[in-house]
């Protein structure tokens, strides 16, 4: 056994791993076959060994075990052989093997020899992120936030394979599912229900907003999207009571806030730029403060923001009910990627995470392409998504805003007729649902509020 060790390198550093819990889930396997779907449920890959030689047997046994073939001493010999050519002594070799086999003391115990090995094998990712993180902060010319942001998602990415739960019993799952059940008929049920939007058709359709769902909300540029969202945002908060976090990377804080007050006291949005108000409309706006200052509605406007630093901020403010993110293709990742739509794949991948890790819904804005702007009814498909990628996959819900009034006002600036469009009709389109169907829900539009409702309500709440 030495002799096979001492060919080992160790990257200049006394890295930790554990030698003996390694070699005794090899010998474990050659031993007893059957123990293979053991071992890579906990061990999914070579890399949670530190000794070469015995990264390089498990992944003959991965192999073997991919092509449906034998693995035992005689296989993993041959694969061996084959894999080194004339490299490596056969003598040594076949030594190495059977003392893999002798040193195992109780097969049994597999899992706990697992869990040493992969213990192990996270600490040694941890001290190489570290090792990365001091050098970048040491010698990059980066700026000092993007570094930070950097660390996190390491850190991140470590976490999340930490957290791999792998298979349950559905018998486990359906008496899961029981007790949620019964939280939904509790005396406290609303801590439990799924989050409405304020329109009721569009909440029947997606039965609201879930915890842990990636819901993306697009649109062209001048439909309303940020108005829509901050009309959930606002309902969230005020009607529901919940606690809810905002980020714009577009517009500032004072400009959203001027239209929640908008929308809250049914003030013109030009009248609060201008400051012209009337008397009623004073009290109005005095009211529309006092119920939004009771809310827990927070408003991050920082530019760039990256989703480690998401994360970062909605830990620290703890128990938040509901995200929204506008909007996507504003974002980068934490990391330097040159192909664009590799890299909104990668942030939409980790919102997705994101929302399942701390259980909440997510809606994030996104831009549509001008395809939709070509065809005849402009009406807008998943093919339209921007730098689409991996959005329409990531996405549990895509939600399209339209409005035909937009195009036609468009038109009648070019001195076309507007008299057979209703300039107030919407439409949320769900194009992608996965709790239920996918329609077109209407909405009515009241652009001097900056708010969506009902349509059946038409200036209603």
């Amino acid at each position: 056994m030495s002799e096979v060790l001492s060919e080992i390198t160790y990257d200049g550093m006394n890295l930790p791993f554990n030698a003996e819990a390694e070699q005794t889930v090899l010998g474990t396997v050659l031993i007893d076959s059957e123990y293979i779907t053991t071992v890579m449920e906990q061990l999914p890959s070579a890399e949670y060994f530190h000794l070469s030689s015995n990264k390089e047997i498990y992944q003959a046994m991965i192999d073997l075990f991919t092509l449906n073939e034998p693995i035992d001493f005689i296989t993993i010999l041959d694969r061996l052989k084959k894999n080194r050519g004339k490299e490596q002594d056969e003598g040594t070799l076949k030594n190495y093997l059977m003392d893999l086999m002798q040193i195992v003391p109780a097969v049994s115990r597999i899992d706990h020899y697992c869990r040493l090995v992969r213990e192990s094998y996270i600490l040694r990712r941890l001290i190489g992120a570290s090792r990365e993180i001091i050098e970048e902060a040491s010698h990059s010319g980066e700026e000092v936030e993007k570094i930070v942001d950097a660390a996190e998602q390491r850190m991140y990415e470590i976490r999340d394979g930490r957290n791999e739960k792998g298979l349950e019993s559905i018998r486990s799952i359906v008496l899961q599912t029981i007790e949620r059940l019964d939280q939904l008929n509790s005396p406290d049920s609303d801590r439990y229900k799924a989050l409405p939007t304020g329109i009721s058709d569009l909440d029947n359709t997606i039965t609201g907003l879930n915890p842990s769902d990636l819901i993306l909300l697009a649109a062209r540029p001048g439909m309303g999207k940020t108005s829509f969202a901050l009309n959930i945002a606002r309902h969230v908060a005020v009607k529901g009571k919940k606690k809810v976090a905002f980020f714009s990377l577009e517009m500032s804080r004072e400009q959203l806030v001027s239209r929640l007050l908008s929308t809250e006291g049914l003030i013109q949005g030009t009248k609060l730029r201008t400051g012209k108000l009337s008397d009623d409309e004073w009290v109005r706006l005095i009211e529309a403060i006092d119920i939004l200052s009771k809310t827990e509605l927070y408003i991050d406007d920082t530019a760039n923001i990256t989703i480690p630093e998401i994360k970062a901020r909605l830990r620290r403010l703890r128990g938040v009910d509901l995200v929204i993110i506008d909007y996507l293709q504003l974002m980068h990742s934490s990391r330097r990627i040159d192909n664009r739509v590799q890299e909104i794949s990668e942030i939409t991948r980790n919102l997705k995470i994101m929302a399942k890790e701390l259980h909440i819904p997510i809606i994030t804005l996104s831009q549509l392409s001008r395809a939709s702007e070509q065809r005849a009814d402009h009406e807008p498909q998943l093919s339209d998504l921007r730098d689409s990628g991996s959005i329409e996959q990531d996405a549990d819900i895509v939600l399209f805003l339209y409005r035909e009034g937009y195009y036609e006002s468009t038109k009648g600036a070019r001195g076309s007729s507007q008299d057979s469009v209703d300039m107030n009709s919407g439409q949320c389109i769900i194009a992608k649902n996965r709790h239920g169907e996918t329609r077109s829900v209407p909405l009515h539009w009241e652009g001097e509020y900056m708010r969506f409702t009902s349509q059946e309500f038409g200036h209603g709440t």
